[in-house]
Parts: structure tokens; sequence; C-alpha cells
């Protein structure tokens, strides 16, 4: 990148992320020297009502995402009795959590909260690899919340084996490799539904979020833009990247400003009963 911008870690000390989120927006210079990467659901904080939450996300500069993330919720097949979507509308399927704050825990209650599901959210596991242990032997019947990347690379022998079925996809699009599993926003029944959904799964299209503060130059903004979608193309970055088994999606920052600034103009009250739901204990 032109001028060699510093890159300040996403592993800032502290509130996952949100204190390097408030550091970007308030502190640090704004002519594009410095850029970060964040959590992908920190730039909406603000929406949700999170405490703590010091800026605008509209106003960041948003130069990229390294990844269009696609999450699934999954059922273990020899315990669960569910093999489609519909059947949590009838039948509870115990799923593993890492804490209040991921998408293990976040993501069942806020499909729970919406759509009337019945899935049973147990936390507390010390990471995503315990709660797929856990599933295969028995402790809890599914996993909501699970990239599709890291199912492919991962486990992708238990989905040949019919081991687990992949009930829906939490994006806002599907992904090219799953066209028969319905996508969540395409099963809300009402505009406030959707709206909700969108809300919250949003930050899906943010995967690997890369931003620089309000306000630097449009220049050097196009500048960091174009040479971010270049070196997600570059031959020898995508060779890393498949070593490294990490999906490259790439979405380009005019796109992520569209976004976030769509997410922003969420009417008030949908923002607040998205919010009561993910906080529900």
């Amino acid at each position: 990148i032109p001028g060699n911008p510093t890159i300040v870690p996403k592993n800032m000390e502290g509130a996952g992320s949100l204190r390097l989120a408030n550091w970007l927006y308030r502190v640090a210079p704004k002519d594009g020297s410095v850029i970060g990467t964040i959590g992908r659901g920190t730039g909406f904080d603000p929406v949700l009502g999170a405490p703590g939450a010091q800026f605008d996300g509209t106003k960041f500069t948003w130069i990229g995402s390294a990844n269009n993330e696609v999450s699934v919720c999954v059922s273990w097949n020899s315990t669960s009795g569910i093999t489609k979507f519909d059947d949590l509308f009838t039948k509870e399927m115990t799923v593993g959590g890492t804490g209040i704050s991921a998408d293990t825990d976040q993501f069942p209650r806020i499909v729970n909260g919406v759509l009337g599901t019945k899935m049973k959210i147990v936390s507390g596991y010390p990471g995503g690899n315990d709660v797929v242990l856990a599933m295969e032997r028995g402790e809890v019947k599914g996993r909501c919340g699970w990239s599709w990347s890291s199912v492919k690379s991962t486990h992708k022998a238990w989905l040949d084996e019919k081991k687990m079925t992949v009930l829906t996809q939490l994006a806002l699009e599907k992904h090219p490799e799953l066209p028969d599993v319905p996508l969540i926003i395409d099963l809300a029944k009402t505009d406030e539904q959707k709206q909700i959904l969108r809300l919250v799964f949003a930050r899906q299209v943010m995967g690997r979020p890369y931003l620089a503060p309000p306000g630097i130059p449009a220049d050097r903004a196009e500048t960091l833009r174009k040479a971010f979608m270049e070196t997600m193309a570059d031959p020898d970055f995508l060779a890393d990247a498949e070593k490294s088994q990490l999906e490259i999606t790439p979405v380009n920052g005019a796109h992520l400003q569209q976004l976030v600034s769509e997410v922003y103009a969420t009417p008030p009250e949908v923002a607040k009963k998205a919010a009561e739901i993910l906080n529900a204990k």
C-alpha cells in the first residue's frame, strides 16, 4: 500500500475491538497513515446501544472486507431428530455456546427470538472446537453460528457421511456452494422480522473488515481501497490463504460504506427490539 500505513492490530487490549474502534474514530491521525481491523459486529455496536461505543460507524472510511462470511446452523443426525429447519419450530435442539457475545450464543438467540424456533443454548464451552466435540459426544445436538468455511476445512467428511445436516445459512446472501439450504433472511414473515435479521446478520458481510478513521482525504481513501482489492486478487496472497484454509470472498469499501449507512438507518424501535433479544438472559 503506498505510503506504508500503520496497521493497528485487531487485538488491541480491551473490549472486543470496541477500544480500537473508539481510538480510530477519536484519536488516530486522519491522513490515511493508520488503518485497523476490528470485530465484524463492532461497527454496529452504537445501533444496538452497546455501552462504551463512542463513534458513528457511517463516518469511518471503510476500506474493504476480506470475506463475506456465511455461517450455518447444523444438527447432529444421530441424536437431534432434526432433519430440516422447520423441525426447530416443534422440537427442541440444544446447541453449544462459547459466551454471551459470541456468534454461537447470539445467532441462535436472535433466530429464536425473531422466528420462534426452539434452540436451547448451553453456553460456557471454551471454544468452537469444544462445541463440536460436545456435539459428537452427544452433550449437545447441534451448533448454530459456525462458519461455513470452517465446516468445509475441518469437518467436510461429516457432511459427506451424513453425520450432520446444514439447516440454514446465517448471512445476507446464500453461499454459492449451498443453493438448496434456506437463507435465514428469506424465512422472515414480516418486515420487522426481516429488518431485525438484516441488522444482526449484516456483520457477516464484514467477515474481516479493514477501516480507517473518518475524514481522511478522498484520494487517499480511494488509494487504500484500490490497494486492498488488488491485494485480495494477488496470486501469492491467495496461495498463502489457501494454505491456511482461509476463504477469500472480498467486499469492496464502497459496498461496506453503503451497507453500514443502511444499517444505521434501521428504525430505533426495531434496533431496540433486536438488542433486547440479543441481551436476553
